[in-house]
Order: C-alpha cells, then structure tokens, then sequence
C-alpha cells in the first residue's frame, strides 16, 4: 500500500505538503509554496527525485539527532524528514520516502 501526499495552507497562507506513509506518519514535509501550483509541483519533484538514493542528504541537528533533506536536481531542498534518535531509524525513514512517493495519491485538504 503506497502512501499519500496531503496538501494543506497554512495560517502563513502557504500551500504545505506532507507525504504520509501507509501507516499514516508523517515521513517528508515541504516549505510553504505561495500557490497550489507551487505545491503540486514539489510533490512531482519528490516523486521524481526520491528514486535517486543520492538526492537524499542527512544532516545532524543541533541536538544531535538526525534528520534528512530530500534535494532536487538543482540542489534546493524539496522536503524535510522528522528528527530520528539513530542512523538506522534515518536510513530507514529515506527508504520510505522512496518506497511511498511513487504510487502515492494526492488529498487536497487546503479548502
């Protein structure tokens, strides 16, 4: 079962995505997009991009745990993953991104 990208506004008045995984955690967020366009766009990007393993770029936060960006080819950040308290749990959350972006449904829920 794939999983689904859920577009909401924020009170910024920005479009935001999160892709969701089968069991309905959040796996990848964006940045805000000033139009749905915007945002229908960054979720093409992701479903593109999250099937090149070197897209992905973990990073430390600065409490110590992990996290992971998601870039498109032109190097700008598409996503962002939670914080992970080990490697093998950030290892595992981009293996998800890859495995539920592709299939996954839109739910616009920004009205």
């Amino acid at each position: 079962m794939a999983g689904k990208f859920v577009i909401t506004r924020g009170k910024d008045n920005k479009y935001y995505f999160n892709l969701k995984a089968s069991n309905g955690q959040v796996i990848l967020s964006s940045q805000g997009y000033k139009d749905k366009r915007g945002c229908q766009g960054g979720i093409d990007s992701v479903k593109k991009n999250s099937k090149d393993e070197a897209r992905f770029e973990t990073k430390a936060s600065s409490n110590g745990k992990e996290y992971f960006v998601l870039n498109a080819t032109n190097g700008q950040v598409i996503g962002k993953s939670q914080m992970y308290k080990s490697a093998s749990g950030c290892s595992i959350g981009m293996k998800s991104v890859a495995t539920n972006a592709d299939g996954a449904t839109v739910v616009d829920e920004s009205e």
